[in-house]
């Protein structure tokens, strides 16, 4: 039983140290998507992939290290990057009426 336990705990110390690694070469897969675009709308939604896989390597951390702090920033960050995205989408949502309103334009 207890061998069992070890492979486990060895399959789990393995996988938290792999996810993170897959998570920020999908961070840095996001960045040049916002980076790139072709298109607003797609820049909003990969800094939003960004805010929440940085959420979720945050978390993996704090449960692989045992650290509890590391959910409080976790939940802070979350919330950070909830206004972040509402914002920018708020100010694309103002440029795209104004554009629209003044005669076209590239969307």
């Amino acid at each position: 039983m207890n061998s069992g336990n070890i492979v486990l705990e060895a399959a789990f110390g393995i996988v938290m140290t792999i996810f993170p690694v897959i998570l920020a070469v999908m961070v840095f897969m996001c960045l040049i998507r916002a980076i790139k675009g072709p298109r607003i709308a797609d820049r909003i939604v990969a800094i939003n992939m960004m805010g929440t896989m940085t959420m979720v390597i945050i978390a993996i951390l704090a449960v692989k290290m045992n650290e509890g702090y590391l959910v409080d920033i976790c939940i802070i960050y979350a919330m950070i990057s909830f206004l972040a995205v509402t914002l920018l989408t708020k100010v694309y949502m103002g440029v795209y009426a104004e554009r629209k309103r003044n005669g076209g334009g590239k969307s």
